[in-house]
């Protein structure tokens, strides 16, 4: 009996592996949001802390490996009563410290009210990444109410700019500009809450993505591959589209319901209210979104067809039959996926194109390389055409994550020390 007992704790963590990898995805975040009453109400994320272990416990026990856990609070600006941000910073530092010891991250959403311009922003951004490890902010630059935030642009053309300084430039990662963003995101940086204690879940899932395309090109004959498996003279047969329409979709919610159910499970009784899934096929380094879409169009990424693939597949995330909430569309982060980083390299797509493919599909540019000494009204522009791409549908949610690289140039090698980011080239400006 011993000896059985023994047997079976030296398996459990193969056994458990096994079913992870059976999953073929992983839950990139639970996301708990908490409205708090100042800078003092360290209680609210005391007690989404707690919330968020009991749940990863629940996921873990179904099998799910769960990469990171989020706390997401109502915009900075809400909270900080009659303190400056630079008064805030301290108390700041003690959220960061709680989450530290707790193994999360946070997030405190937008610093600045909409459309709002204060003079040395940027350098308190700096401080505020320099004084903390785990504390993510956003700004909004548009929405419906009050169209493109031109003050906004500026402040956050000068955080962006000021931030490059810091970590080699790696410190933008923690910051976006968020055009036309709702509460409820999983991901961040985007994320801040409103209402009510609430929770939302983000995968990783484009392997899910390259799975459905691959059993379809194997249906009808095709390799499966795609042009990351080095054929890249095959088109995709007649009708596949539809195909591959279906193949994605069936194969998404097969997936995605037991994670839906659970979710509903973890609120009965808990106090907190379930927002859904954010069904963006987020990306991995072991998950690429890139590799994803060659292996339908079996043509390198940026290549003609890859504005129709990144259609097809946001269309089918946003017909899934799942709760859904946040962003829910394409993710295209150019540095934290390998083969759009290769594809960058090799020169296969610009900036322009990017965005381009999220007029259709995405979210935004996501940490996007770029030289070091953009100019501001460059980086102006490229925030303004952002806002103006998320203003031209209703539900449009579009962020821009950019990363001025300091002394680098179009063109040039870059590598990161944040393990989740890969190699590629600074992309120019076109």
């Amino acid at each position: 009996m011993r000896k059985s007992i023994f047997l079976f704790l030296c398996l459990l963590p193969s056994l458990l592996h096994a079913q992870v990898e059976a999953n073929h995805f992983r839950v990139r975040t639970i996301t708990a949001g908490v409205s708090l009453s100042g800078l003092a109400d360290t209680a609210a994320l005391l007690g989404a802390i707690d919330f968020l272990k009991a749940a990863k416990q629940k996921f873990v026990a179904r099998g799910y490996e769960v990469q990171t856990l989020r706390v997401a609070t109502s915009n900075l600006y809400t909270y900080l009563g009659s303190h400056s941000p630079y008064e805030a910073l301290p108390y700041l530092e003690r959220f960061d410290r709680i989450a530290q010891r707790a193994g999360v991250i946070l997030s405190v959403g937008q610093v600045s009210s909409p459309d709002g311009y204060s003079t040395g922003m940027a350098e308190w951004a700096a401080d505020l990444v320099r004084r903390t490890k785990t504390i993510s902010f956003s700004l909004a630059i548009s929405s419906h109410l009050l169209g493109i935030h031109t003050h906004s642009i500026r402040e956050a053309a000068e955080i962006i700019r000021a931030l490059s300084k810091v970590d080699n430039g790696e410190a933008n990662f923690r910051f976006t500009a968020a055009a036309n963003c709702p509460a409820g995101i999983p991901f961040f940086p985007a994320a801040f809450h409103e209402g009510g204690n609430s929770f939302a879940i983000g995968l990783e899932s484009a392997n899910l993505v390259e799975e459905a395309f691959a059993h379809v090109g194997e249906g009808e004959g095709g390799s499966g591959r795609g042009f990351a498996g080095g054929r890249q003279d095959i088109r995709p047969a007649a009708g596949s589209r539809e195909a591959a329409r279906r193949a994605l979709k069936e194969l998404l919610e097969k997936n995605l319901r037991p994670v839906q159910e659970l979710g509903e499970r973890i609120e009965t009784g808990s106090g907190w209210t379930y927002d859904g899934i954010d069904v963006s096929a987020a990306p991995g380094l072991n998950a690429s979104i890139g590799r994803a879409i060659e292996t339908y169009t079996h043509q390198p990424f940026g290549s003609p067809s890859t504005l129709g693939a990144c259609a097809l597949i946001t269309d089918v995330l946003k017909g899934l039959d799942i709760k859904k909430c946040g962003y829910s569309g394409l993710m295209l982060p150019v540095i934290e996926d390998p083969v759009l980083a290769k594809r960058a390299e090799e020169g296969r797509y610009t900036i322009g194109e990017l965005l381009l493919f999220s007029s259709v599909s995405g979210t935004g540019l996501d940490v996007v390389p770029i030289a070091g000494d953009v100019p501001q009204e460059v980086i102006e522009g490229i925030l303004t055409d952002v806002a103006a791409l998320s203003l031209k549908y209703t539900a449009k949610a579009l962020s821009a994550r950019l990363f001025p690289i300091p002394g680098k140039k179009a063109g040039d090698r870059v590598s990161f020390q944040n393990p989740n980011l890969t190699e590629t080239t600074v992309m120019e400006i076109r």
